[in-house]
């Protein structure tokens, strides 16, 4: 089985519903898609703060999302529609639990013209406080090789 390699640029955006405030972030990065079998995965790293680096490792598949991160701050974050999936994220000021109940998530790969797609609608609650709900939606697009 082939394993597809490509650099691209990724775009994530994340809309946190907060009991009616919103909060949006919006953040571009530069990092790795791989598409093996049935799966695809992108990779990047994110600077916090111009000191602290955070990995990314994002496993996209048919039935799933995996989200993991490493460095300052560390988690897996499974998503699975209608279901809950709990994980710990753990940060340089402590340790919080996350419930998480996916809506719904929807996904197209890469593609030449429009690049790749991927949408989770799910909701958090933190340390059993209320929940809220996030819309991520993350864009891929071959870079130029130039």
């Amino acid at each position: 089985m082939d394993t597809v390699q490509k650099k691209v640029r990724i775009t994530l955006s994340v809309r946190i519903n907060d009991q009616g405030q919103l909060e949006d972030n919006t953040s571009t990065h530069i990092g790795n898609y791989y598409r093996k079998g049935n799966m695809d995965v992108l990779t990047y790293e994110e600077n916090i703060e111009d000191t602290a680096a955070i990995n990314n490792f994002i496993t996209i598949q048919a039935d799933k999302v995996s989200i993991k991160r490493t460095g300052v701050v560390s988690m897996t974050q499974k998503f699975r529609e209608n279901q809950i999936t709990e994980n710990i994220y753990k940060h340089p000021h402590g340790t919080l639990h996350m419930e998480t109940f996916t809506d719904a998530i929807t996904h197209q790969q890469l593609d030449e013209n429009d690049g790749g797609h991927l949408s989770i609608s799910y909701k958090v609650k933190l340390n059993g406080q209320e929940e809220r709900a996030h819309e991520l939606v993350l864009h891929y697009k071959e870079e130029d090789s130039q």
